[in-house]
């Protein structure tokens, strides 16, 4: 603030001078009220700290009262003070809270609600600077002229914030309503080659925008489907990333069953790939060596076709 604005920042109450005595300049002083005290500047003042000298600075604010205006208060109150250091001043702080984003959108949405706003849309707020108000008020919000264009999906409108200690703010908001779309998204990191369980999944809403092609909309076909990659916590399920389950594993060793009439054989072999059920796998016969390609037909069970040819690798 500067040295010529004291008169207008603090209020220098006429009357008798008091007693004279010594006192000190508090160099910080933190105040909770819209008025400022003598008491918040000076220490050793007795009785006289609740004596109003002006107004305190806005929530979040401050206001610093330099050598000159502190000896000038001093000689009005009939105090004694001398500077204990070349520039001495005081600073004064008045904490705040910034007004709650979420309170904001959902009055609006509420009165947007009523202008025909789509029920799934979210609201962007983004150039919205939050107002501050005092640390323990009663807030109050309201709104004025609240305009909507449901065709480009605009809005504005003039927030009224009313909270005790400070006078009524009123500031201009304008945002856009967004479409958006159900999509399944990971409650946990899951691993390659994980089946997918009810509990590992979840519905949440995002912008139509930010929504790829291929994205899981509904979790009721997913669970035992099996991960064909490593998916972190929250982000969309991709149907492309997802498959059967694999009954054969790649390496593992499986029966090997090859069927025709009258005759049936088993020999153990290795499987070169997964497999799920009903899939074609390459297999190694651990006796030949050879490599055939065979059927998956339940967990570390192939069936090789009569007449099989082996696979050259």
């Amino acid at each position: 603030m500067r040295r010529g604005t004291l008169a207008a920042a603090l209020l220098l109450l006429a009357g008798p001078a008091w007693a004279q005595e010594m006192v000190t300049v508090k160099p910080v002083a933190v105040v909770d009220s819209a008025t400022l005290h003598l008491g918040d500047i000076f220490a050793g003042v007795g009785a006289r700290e609740a004596v109003v000298v002006g107004t305190a600075p806005a929530p979040g604010r401050r206001l610093v009262v330099e050598a000159a205006q502190l000896a000038a208060l001093a000689r009005h109150h009939g105090l004694v003070w001398r500077p204990l250091m070349a520039g001495e001043r005081s600073i004064i702080e008045r904490p705040g809270r910034p007004v709650p984003q979420e309170e904001v959108a959902e009055l609006l949405r509420a009165e947007l609600l009523r202008l025909g706003l789509p029920a799934e849309s979210e609201l962007d707020l983004s150039g919205f600077a939050a107002p501050l108000v005092p640390l323990t008020a009663l807030l109050n919000l309201g709104l004025e002229g609240l305009s909507y264009d449901a065709a480009q999906g605009r809005f504005a409108t003039t927030l009224v914030v009313m909270a005790e200690g400070q006078p009524t703010l009123r500031l201009r908001v304008a945002g856009r309503a967004m479409p958006t779309l159900p999509v399944v998204v990971a409650t946990r990191r899951l691993a390659l080659g994980d089946v997918l369980r009810a509990a590992d999944l979840r519905l949440v809403r995002l912008r139509a925008e930010r929504v790829r092609p291929g994205t899981a909309e509904t979790a009721e076909h997913l669970v035992g489907q099996q991960l064909r990659r490593p998916l972190a916590e929250g982000l969309p399920v991709m149907l492309g990333d997802l498959g059967p389950p694999a009954v054969v594993a790649r390496n593992a060793l499986v029966v090997m069953t090859l069927e025709a009439p009258g005759l049936s054989l088993t020999m153990q072999g290795r499987a070169l790939d997964n497999a799920p059920q009903g899939g074609l796998v390459q297999v190694m016969n651990l006796e030949s060596r050879a490599v055939v390609e065979a059927q998956a037909i339940g967990p570390g069970r192939v069936r090789v076709a009569m007449g099989a040819v082996p696979v050259i690798r």
